[in-house]
């Protein structure tokens, strides 16, 4: 599977804070020409020429919302969120702290109830050929056993939303054995115990093991590791929030990476882009969102239909 790949048949409605730069105006453009998206636009400053004509051609898939300041659109577009009028919220120029924020107020944010916050990253780099997903790059600085949890949970479900049934899921760290002296390691033998028991469902879980050994099956041959993962992961789960940042900013300078980057734990997707992303990685951030949003929307509606069913063939 490739960003090229994925295949959006309906527009999903975002939520866009701040559209007042080049890359998030793009963003736009690029999504209305595509279909994927209508837009509702909190904008605080005056909208820029290209903007504009932008959202002339496509009146009837835009609104734009004029707002004082950074935090009232912020509040705002929460706000369009949780009342249902937006399926996808995105960070243009604002600064992430104002957004999340208004995310996580207690009485009127997105944050589902008892879940964890979480920062996935789906990446695509050219020498592989395909995607693959890691986590947490900006989020969970040391994450703990239930961190850990809600971590494989959500890369599992997002893995689900672009058809990989059976995800293959690497446990990091920088040598193969479980060892106290590091925690993370104590936490990954209950992640895998929970993965066997199917807490997650259909996945495969392995682990520890470093992100060359995931990722090859040569070297993990040559270390005689024999885990099904070795060589298939389809997720990469980083210690901390050190490794996981260190990796993105890496692939994305050395190795021609296009990533694409979404806070999920939320009722819906929350896309929050770095400010150094390509223009491109911004607009494979909102395919993404959009595509998790139609997934939880589908599923949703399943287990609507199931539960029906039950009720009926109880009466």
């Amino acid at each position: 599977m490739t960003f090229k790949e994925i295949k959006i048949n309906q527009r999903r409605n975002v939520a866009l804070v701040c559209p007042h730069d080049s890359h998030t105006e793009y963003v736009v453009e690029r999504a209305l020409n595509e279909g994927i998206a209508n837009f509702i636009l909190f904008t605080t400053k005056t909208i820029s020429s290209h903007l504009q004509m932008v959202i002339d051609e496509h009146a009837d898939n835009v609104t734009v919302v004029s707002c004082t300041d950074d935090v009232e659109a912020s509040n705002l577009a929460v706000a369009a969120v949780k009342r249902g009028d937006a399926d996808v919220l995105m960070k243009g120029t604002i600064s992430s702290d104002i957004l999340l924020h208004a995310v996580l107020n207690k009485q009127c944010g997105l944050l589902k109830s008892g879940a964890v916050m979480t920062h996935l990253t789906f990446v695509e780099i050219p020498a592989m050929g395909r995607m693959f997903m890691f986590s947490d790059a900006a989020v969970l600085p040391q994450p703990t056993l239930e961190q850990f949890d809600a971590i494989v949970r959500e890369c599992a479900n997002a893995c689900r939303s672009i058809g990989i049934e059976q995800p293959h899921i690497a446990l990091t760290n920088c040598a193969e054995k479980v060892n106290p002296k590091f925690e993370h390691t104590l936490s990954y033998v209950e992640i895998m115990r929970r993965a066997e028991a199917g807490d997650y469902g259909n996945v495969v879980v392995g682990g520890p093991m470093d992100v060359k050994t995931a990722l090859e099956k040569e070297g993990a041959a040559i270390k005689g590791i024999t885990s099904p993962v070795v060589g298939k992961a389809d997720v990469l789960v980083f210690p901390n929030i050190q490794a996981g940042n260190t990796f993105y900013k890496t692939l994305t300078l050395f190795a021609g990476a296009e990533v694409a980057v979404l806070i999920v734990g939320t009722t819906a997707p929350v896309v929050v882009a770095s400010r150094a992303d390509s223009e491109v990685s911004k607009y494979y951030s909102l395919l993404m969102a959009c595509k998790l949003k139609i997934e939880d929307c589908e599923a949703d509606e399943r287990r609507r239909i199931m539960k029906s069913e039950e009720f009926a063939t109880a009466i």
